[in-house]
């Protein structure tokens, strides 16, 4: 008896437990969590593009000596690391055979004229014709023409500084022999050094011919120094999508050599663009973002993006200014979802 009192006091204070509940508390304990999200207002603006890219040093003016006529070499005097002046004489070759031809060529050239002048003063008598005048006239022309190709080619033999430089290759020796088309020698001018940059499309169309830029070289420690943008060239690769910049150094820093490593400070304005963090992007199936709109609810919207310029992107397609899209709150979130926007903490400090 005393187990079934029990049994059915506790059994009056459960029902008199729920029905103390209120309305208000059964309902609050129906509807779901909201789901929190920190929201970003897309806007456009101006964007400064700062970047350090590197490159190679890469000296400009180059000269290559090549053996134009075959023989051995007389004169070799330079060894890299020389340094010529304008005129100087870089390459000699045995010159000897070609100048007895030259002595055989002026000789006929000398008989010639003189069998010309001999024709001549027969034809002014009627003594000889016309044909054996117009023969001896070719002849005489064939004559200039080969006494001034071997001059021409002893010109080869003798080979001299275009402009003062510094040499850089030394291939063969005195006395070797050198058949046609031999490299022999190099020099370069070494204040002609520019910087040799590769750059993606999207940076290098908002470069332009005069731009100043700040250089690093490696090989000579923590120095800064100035330089411009001195060409741009005209084609972009299809499959790295990169051109070519090239950056003059104003002036050549001592020590500078082709071939060292050279980072270059970028600094152009753009033009006003829609950024957005890029923490808003999402990807799956393509990139996209979770906009929300009027009912608070969000939307999957694909965009198109371009340059990320630090912790930010680019957006060319796919929003509008003054939408507002999620950049904080992924988790669970989906396409419909009811969202309640909150306020950073660093704002509620301010």
């Amino acid at each position: 008896m005393r187990y079934f009192l029990i049994f059915i006091l506790t059994s009056i204070l459960l029902l008199l437990t729920g029905c103390d509940q209120s309305p208000q508390a059964q309902q609050r304990q129906a509807q779901p969590r909201p789901h929190l999200v920190e929201l970003y207002p897309v806007s456009v603006e101006d964007v400064k593009l700062d970047r350090t890219r590197t490159g190679t040093l890469r000296a400009t003016t180059r000269f290559r000596v090549f053996a134009q006529e075959e023989g051995q070499i007389a004169e070799l005097p330079w060894h890299p690391g020389d340094s010529v002046n304008k005129d100087d004489l870089l390459m000699a070759l045995d010159d000897r055979l070609l100048r007895s031809q030259i002595g055989r060529a002026r000789a006929e050239l000398t008989r010639a004229e003189r069998d010309l002048e001999r024709v001549r003063s027969l034809s002014q008598r009627s003594l000889t014709s016309v044909e054996e005048l117009q023969r001896r006239e070719t002849e005489l022309e064939i004559a200039r023409a080969e006494l001034a190709t071997m001059n021409t080619r002893l010109s080869f033999t003798h080979v001299k500084a275009p402009f003062a430089g510094v040499v850089t290759e030394r291939l063969s020796e005195p006395g070797n022999f050198a058949s046609k088309n031999t490299h022999l020698l190099s020099i370069i001018d070494p204040q002609s050094l520019v910087v040799d940059l590769p750059l993606s499309e999207q940076v290098i169309t908002h470069l332009s011919i005069g731009d100043l830029v700040d250089i690093h070289i490696d090989a000579l420690a923590n120095q800064e120094f100035q330089g411009y943008v001195s060409r741009i060239y005209p084609e972009i690769d299809p499959l790295t999508r990169r051109g070519q910049v090239e950056i003059k150094l104003d002036p050549v820093p001592q020590g500078a050599l082709p071939g060292q490593l050279a980072r270059v400070s970028l600094s152009a304005n753009l033009q006003s663009r829609m950024m957005i963090p890029f923490s808003a992007l999402r990807f799956e199936q393509g990139e996209f973002v979770y906009v929300m709109n009027d009912q608070q609810q969000v939307e999957r919207r694909d965009v198109l993006t371009g340059l990320r310029v630090g912790s930010r992107i680019e957006v060319l397609d796919g929003l509008k200014e003054g939408e507002q899209i999620v950049i904080r709150g992924f988790m669970g979130l989906a396409e419909g979802r009811q969202v309640t926007p909150v306020t950073p903490l660093s704002d509620r400090s301010r």
